[in-house]
């Protein structure tokens, strides 16, 4: 008995799903980086520089794991739709790790550090088979 797939099913199979959502704010993203999404109310927040800090201080770290850094601060239509993406309210601080596929991976109200980040990446399937190509 031969199974049908769905198209969709065959396309992602093979590389070659379908484009992104243009609703999706981070649709640029997919299939090339992970994203690290900073969401606060405002950039004075403590956790938004300490979150900031790990990025900088682990940077060629972020950079081996395709790990790129998105902020949606303060009040704004590119901060809304990922806030609404997401689904974090508009006084909420939180920073959500979103893997190749365009999926949130780890969401946390408090800055993730950089350890628990990679060890939860070099985890994930894509990542293990990214470090056997390299």
């Amino acid at each position: 008995m031969t199974r049908m797939l769905p198209l969709a099913a065959i396309a992602a199979m093979s590389g070659f799903a379908a484009p992104a959502s243009a609703d999706d704010p981070l649709a640029a993203h997919r299939w090339k980086s992970r994203v690290l999404v900073i969401v606060a109310p405002e950039g004075g927040d403590p956790r938004v520089e300490a979150q900031r800090r790990e990025a900088r201080v682990r940077r060629a770290d972020y950079a081996e794991r395709d790990l790129v850094l998105v902020e949606a601060i303060g009040t704004g239509a590119e901060a809304d739709r990922i806030r609404h993406r997401f689904g974090i309210g508009a006084g909420d601080f939180r920073v959500v790790l979103v893997g190749k596929d365009g999926e949130a991976k780890l969401t946390e109200a408090a800055p993730i550090p950089s350890t628990r980040l990679f060890s939860m990446i070099d985890a994930m399937p894509m990542r293990r088979d990214e470090k056997g190509r390299r």
